[in-house]
């Protein structure tokens, strides 16, 4: 399976933000922009993505920007995944995404490997929660040292 540019610069951008809001202060678009070197276009749709899934939430004026909605530790890289890339199944299949069979499913073999491939990836995605990555992210940033710390771009 192969993420698109969404998946990855959006969970970038949630992860940046999860680690600069402080007591729910909003985080300025342009401070996410400029860290991960995404571009405010770009961003700003895929702000909008996270917004209509509920993880984000917009504030107005002059300290206006995005906070989550929840707590990191409510929120799981599968949320954030789904938001912005819809389902994460390897393939379409009509045995995984529930619609009307297709003419081989009585036969198939293949969607076994589909259907266990699927679990996986979604095990690994929704038991993984955001406030692990702040967490991990933070490690990685003490041990680089503070020279590096202008460098906050997230992988």
């Amino acid at each position: 399976m192969r993420l698109s540019t969404k998946g990855r610069y959006g969970l970038r951008a949630v992860l940046d933000l999860a680690l600069h809001s402080r007591d729910d202060e909003a985080v300025a678009l342009s401070g996410i922009a400029e860290r991960q070197s995404i571009s405010i276009s770009y961003l700003e749709q895929l702000i909008a993505k996270l917004k209509r899934a509920g993880i984000v939430e917009s504030t107005r004026g002059a300290r206006g920007g995005y906070v989550l909605t929840r707590p990191a530790e409510e929120i799981s890289v599968g949320d954030i995944l789904r938001a912005l890339e819809g389902d994460l199944n390897p393939v379409d299949c009509a045995e995984l995404i529930g619609g009307p069979s297709c003419h081989a499913s009585d036969v198939c073999v293949t969607k076994y490997v589909w259907k266990r491939i699927s679990d996986s990836i979604n095990e690994v995605v929704d038991n993984l929660m955001l406030s692990e990555l702040v967490e991990e992210s933070r490690e990685v940033q003490a041990a680089a040292g503070k020279e590096k710390k202008k460098d906050n771009i997230l992988c």
